[in-house]
């Protein structure tokens, strides 16, 4: 029998042995998130914020804080069933301060980070977060830093307080996208997200985190067992860069995600 050969600038679509497999996650999955998972990471949630919260009134440092954070993000992974492959994490060094960058995918990217960065750092959130309970309490007494979108003049102190922070070796944590994502594609950086980066001069780090969209996406309270992967990159320097050189690094940084995050997507 003769075989037909594609046509050219039409290539031949995969065989159905050659398409990934797609993880079916039926009741028992949904059963299992409903009443265990869900419930347990709402437990931690509670009862650690509660014990956290008398400690913000003396620790200026935050060390006791991100301490509790680490705990709280340990016992979420640990209870979820969710491996995580870290890979990169020998390219930077603990005793420097980086912007970080990572894309958003989903509520459990934080414990994924606080769970798996082996040093303390700064997370940059939205206001929004301010109005959960026990949640935007720890957040504010932690000394975090928060990013006020709709009306940025309100985020005056906490960038100031970052940049200090950075100046002094303190790492921040950014997502540059601004927001979850709501397709699992990583969204284009919104202007000035790397602003402290450069008025810091300090390299940002940038870091795809792969699975957390499958993990939990927006808008449910499925959790889905599931193997992740946090793949860290090479430290991206800003030394003598000023603002306005802003566009050309953002898209530098947003380059270098995208392509740690395909490689991690043919990991998978």
């Amino acid at each position: 029998m003769e075989t037909r050969s594609p046509a050219p600038g039409n290539p031949e679509p995969p065989r159905a042995a050659d398409r990934p497999r797609v993880r079916q996650y039926g009741w028992p999955s949904r059963l299992r998130s409903y009443f265990v998972l869900d419930p347990l990471v709402f437990a931690y949630t509670f009862l650690l914020g509660m014990l956290s919260l008398p400690f913000g009134f003396f620790d200026s440092s935050g060390r006791i804080l991100h301490g509790f954070a680490r705990l709280w993000s340990q016992l979420i992974m640990g209870t979820i069933f969710c491996p995580v492959k870290v890979t990169g994490l020998d390219q930077i060094k603990p005793s420097r301060a980086y912007v970080i960058a990572a894309n958003h995918a989903s509520a459990l990217d934080i414990p994924l980070l606080y769970a798996k960065l082996p040093f303390r750092f700064r997370i940059a959130f939205k206001s929004e977060l301010l109005s959960y309970p026990i949640v935007g309490w720890h957040l504010k007494r932690s000394g975090q830093v928060c990013i006020d979108q709709q009306n940025p003049a309100k985020s005056i102190a906490s960038m100031r307080s970052a940049l200090k922070g950075l100046k002094a070796g303190m790492p921040l944590v950014i997502f540059p996208e601004g927001g979850r994502t709501p397709d699992g594609e990583i969204k284009p950086f919104l202007p000035g997200a790397l602003f402290l980066a450069i008025k810091a001069q300090v390299d940002i780090v940038p870091v795809a985190l792969l699975g957390t969209f499958d993990l939990l996406p927006m808008n449910t309270y499925h959790i889905k067992c599931r193997p992740l992967e946090m793949r860290v990159g090479e430290p991206i320097p800003t030394e003598g860069l000023t603002l306005r050189d802003m566009g050309t690094l953002s898209a530098k940084v947003e380059k270098q995600l995208r392509e740690l995050h395909d490689a991690v997507n043919r990991y998978r």
